[in-house]
């Protein structure tokens, strides 16, 4: 018989609580050479995945055509990313690309 909610209720109990500055070594753990960071822009609590071999999981942040409004967000976001050497960004909709 196929269940009638196939999705797993969401707790809070078991959630860690990560801070950037220790994505780091939380990742590491884990076997993935990296760091999560703060890439503002679409939302303000937007995050990206960077992978020290030069990838980017940018997840929603736009690119340089974006709403006035967060456009320096956006812009100091993309700075970060460069600043720890991605290459290629896989974003959350869209093809995989080079960073330009």
């Amino acid at each position: 018989m196929k269940p009638s909610n196939p999705f797993l209720e969401i707790t809070l109990d078991d959630n860690h609580n990560l801070r950037f500055k220790d994505s780091r070594a939380f990742l590491l753990h884990l076997g993935i050479r990296g760091e999560i960071i703060h890439t503002s822009g679409h939302t303000d609590d937007s995050i990206s995945l960077i992978l020290d071999e030069g990838i980017a999981f940018t997840g929603d942040l736009p690119g340089s055509t974006w709403g006035e409004d967060s456009m320096h967000q956006v812009e100091t976001s993309w700075q970060r990313i460069r600043a720890l050497n991605a290459k290629t960004i896989y974003p959350g909709h869209g093809p995989v690309r080079p960073l330009e």
